[in-house]
Parts: C-alpha cells; structure tokens; sequence
C-alpha cells in the first residue's frame, strides 16, 4: 500500500531528530493501549502483519499528524470490527452491546514474560531459492493496494544480494488472511547515489522478500 506509512525519501519532511531521554509511554493512556493491543490480538486471533495493514489504513492526513500509539488505536478499532469483536457504535460509546466473546484472561504474572519471549518467523520451504550470493536483482515497479515490506523509495533499482537468509513469513500473504506463505528472503544492497539521485558513497541494506526481486 503507497500510504503516508511509506515516506521514506520523501522531501519537506524534515529531519528525524531524536529526542533524549524520551520515555517509553508519554501518557498512561499509551500504556494501557500497548496492554489492549497485546492481550486483545491473542484473542482476535490476528497476525503482525495484519495488525500492520490495519494501521496503515488509517486516513493519510490523519496518520502524519497523530502520534504512534494513536496508529495503534485505529488499526486496532479496525481489527476489532473486522473479527466481530466489537461494533462501530460500541467502540463509539464506550459500551458492549452485544455478548462478549468467552476467554480466559492472562494471569498478570504471565503477560511480561509473554511479551518478552523469542520468537521467529523463518519456515522451511520446498521451493529452492532463485538467488545467490553476489547476484545482481532489480527490485519489481510494483504499487500493491495491500500491505507490502518493499519499500516505495527501493522500487525499480538495481542492487546486489549480499546475504541469503531462507525462507520466511511472507508479508504481503500474511496480511490478508492467506496463510503464512513462506518466500526466500534476501539482504539486498543498493548504492545510495542510484537511489537518491546524488554523489552519496553510502549504502542502503534492506531485507527483500524473492517475490520483490528479478533478475537484472
């Protein structure tokens, strides 16, 4: 999806400036939605990148001028409606209209180390890789409507493979409900001068599923 999600590159954004010492939550309501977003996913039964599309969606004006948790809030208002969780109206008043659905809460004591534990998103794959070490790619001009890992600004260039890391978890599937579709993934390497259009020595790296790539 080309949202306002997707501006890297982009110009009269300004610089990113980081602040010092910035706390983790700016208000309690932050905090409380890092718990909901949480403890309600397990519920829903959604993916990550699911819950990254809807965040996406969010109206374009409104996402470049809310806060990051307020991208938590919508895409998760959206979720909730889309699983049969919750309605519009009662999102809107605040109150449950309908019965809930039965769960059986987490135990306090077991939610941190839930967050916490590791985990990954590599899978095998019977599909033999069609990319090696040191081979030239081009990233395909695509502009899909849904939820996508390859970013707009990388769209349409030429970089070299510089690491091969199996198969994983394929975004653009797992966003839409159509299973976890394991792709090979890729480190790609693109000169920085080809990208921004100047006489930058830097690099870019980004990771890129196969299905982003084609031959050069």
């Amino acid at each position: 999806m080309n949202g306002a999600h997707d501006c890297g590159g982009m110009m009269g954004l300004g610089p990113v400036v980081a602040k010092v010492n910035e706390p983790v939550f700016h208000a309690p309501w932050e905090a409380r939605m890092f718990a909901l977003m949480s403890a309600v996913g397990d519920i829903g039964g959604w993916t990550l990148d699911e819950d990254r599309a809807a965040c996406e969606a969010m109206e374009p004006g409104h996402y470049i001028t809310s806060s990051y948790y307020e991208h938590w809030l919508s895409g998760l208002e959206r979720l909730l409606q889309k699983h049969g969780l919750a309605t519009a109206e009662e999102i809107a008043s605040g109150l449950a209209m309908t019965p809930g659905k039965a769960v059986m809460p987490t135990a306090a004591e077991a939610v941190w180390p839930a967050i916490t534990a590791p985990g990954g998103y590599e899978r095998k794959s019977d599909a033999a890789p069609l990319f090696k070490l040191g081979d030239a790619v081009r990233t395909r001009h695509l502009n899909p409507a849904h939820h996508t890992r390859l970013p707009r600004y990388l769209r349409g260039h030429t970089g070299e493979i510089v690491a091969c890391h199996g198969a994983h978890v394929f975004p653009d599937s797992n966003s839409r409900g159509l299973g976890e579709d394991p792709r090979h993934l890729y480190t790609v390497r693109f000169n920085a001068s080809d990208v921004w259009g100047n006489a930058a020595r830097d690099v870019i790296h980004a990771d890129l599923w196969e299905p982003y790539l084609e031959a050069r």
